[in-house]
């Protein structure tokens, strides 16, 4: 595995909940809606994904690319840096943007469709990290997340395939997609330059035999590899005893313990 290229924060970067909020209301008028986006199975897709370790100040993102045929690895990148922007609710595109973008573009070839762990209009302000990423690249994007943030949706039949309206009030922001027979579903979203039919095609295929997308499933794999390598030799912020990486981390210690994990990670 390569070493993460460095991703710096932008020195224009957002720096306050206030700023991050306007830049999301100023961006999202930028979203595309009426796109169908890429034929499943076709070109290529690229799962994204972070992983921090917030006492050192540092965010590790992932890019792996996937044949859409085949679902092989074609290419895979990293990149790590100072986390950009203090975790709350709604704006953690603004932690994770600036080393997503570096990964992706430390690509050699196209990304083709990028498939975020996380949201897109399913989103308070209908503009989370997939809508946000999208626009900033203007590549088609979509969201794929663990659980439905605030928005609620009936439960789907259990058979693969099956799907269920994700609700705020009555507006559709989502589907709860059940990849496997019997298994919880995964809450997917449009980001950018795809519908949200095409969305649910493409992350059906790319779960042939797991909960999650194989994009996501490899982007979590390299970025938590990533990260070890990466702060491997770092010291801790004062105040903060190290942690063997090769040990299972404590509650609230070490990556995988953030806020941010612990969000993904509800089933």
């Amino acid at each position: 595995m390569a070493v993460p290229i460095f991703a710096p924060v932008p020195a224009d970067w957002p720096a306050t909940e206030e700023h991050a909020r306007a830049v999301q209301r100023e961006l999202r008028g930028r979203v595309v809606l009426d796109e169908p986006g890429p034929p499943p199975g076709t070109g290529r897709v690229t799962g994204v994904d972070v992983a921090y370790d917030d006492e050192r100040d540092v965010v590790v993102a992932a890019a792996v690319v996937l044949d859409a045929a085949t679902l092989t690895v074609v290419e895979e990148a990293t990149a790590a840096g100072p986390v950009a922007f203090p975790y709350v609710p709604g704006l953690l595109a603004f932690r994770e943007l600036p080393a997503v973008l570096a990964a992706l573009d430390s690509l050699a070839g196209d990304p083709g469709l990028v498939v975020c762990d996380g949201y897109g209009r399913a989103h308070p302000r209908r503009f989370g990290l997939a809508s946000h990423l999208g626009v900033l690249t203007g590549l088609p994007a979509l969201g794929v997340a663990k659980n439905p943030f605030t928005f609620s949706c009936a439960d789907p039949p259990a058979a693969r395939g099956s799907t269920s309206p994700l609700l705020d009030g009555g507006e559709v922001v989502g589907r709860a997609l059940r990849t496997q027979d019997g298994v919880r579903p995964v809450f997917v979203s449009v980001g950018h330059r795809v519908d949200l039919e095409t969305a649910c095609a493409h992350t059906l295929r790319l779960a042939p035999r797991f909960r999650l997308p194989e994009s996501t499933r490899h982007a979590d794999a390299l970025c938590r590899r990533a990260l070890r390598a990466a702060t491997l030799h770092q010291p801790r912020a004062p105040g903060h005893p190290p942690v063997p990486w090769g040990k299972p981390p404590e509650p609230g210690d070490g990556p995988g313990s953030t806020p941010e994990a612990r969000e993904r990670s509800q089933n």
